[in-house]
Formats: structure tokens, C-alpha cells, sequence
């Protein structure tokens, strides 16, 4: 990985999604923008906020995707991503940051 490129494995989703109220809501259904969370696979040279392991919130528009060993991934820029979930984290934080 060069500079401050980050290399995520995006969560599959099945589609379907369910409210907080437990109404499915079939993948069909038109929504507004939705960011997506996805794993860190590999990290640039340059990467400060990010390790391998941490779950990051992205937008899966603005993404490029890849092919390596018949696995696919997607390339982002840190500065495309919105937040971070780690457990590195210490004890008593939300766990989130941006």
C-alpha cells in the first residue's frame, strides 16, 4: 500500500434491513445517502489514524474496488473515511471518532 491509501473488506449485507421497530425493509426500497462500514485490510506508509483490524464508516460511492486473489476490496483514501471503531480505544470512550 503507498502513501494514505487504506485497503477495507466491506461488510456483505443481505439486502434486507430491519428498523429499530423490526419493520423489514426490503433492499429494493429507495433510501437517502447511506454510508457503509467496512474492515481494514492493509494501511499506506502514511496512514495515521487507521490500524489493521479497526471497522471504518465510508461512503460506497465514492470507492474503488479491487480484486486480489479472488477476494474483493475496496480503495480508499483516510481522508474518505467518516469515523473508526477500535478497540484500542481506552475504556470509557464511545469507541467512535472522527
Amino acid at each position: 500500500m503507498l502513501h494514505d491509501r487504506v485497503l477495507v473488506s466491506a461488510d456483505s449485507e443481505s439486502g434486507e434491513r430491519k428498523s429499530g421497530g423490526g419493520i423489514v425493509i426490503p433492499a429494493t426500497a429507495s433510501v437517502g445517502k447511506r454510508l457503509a462500514w467496512a474492515e481494514v485490510v492493509a494501511i499506506g506508509a502514511h496512514v495515521r489514524q487507521v490500524k489493521v483490524g479497526d471497522r471504518v464508516l465510508f461512503d460506497p460511492d465514492d470507492r474503488a474496488e479491487v480484486e486480489l486473489q479472488t477476494r474483493n476490496y475496496i480503495l480508499l483514501r483516510e481522508r474518505d473515511l467518516h469515523a473508526v471503531a477500535a478497540q484500542r480505544v481506552e475504556t470509557g470512550s464511545t469507541g467512535l471518532y472522527l
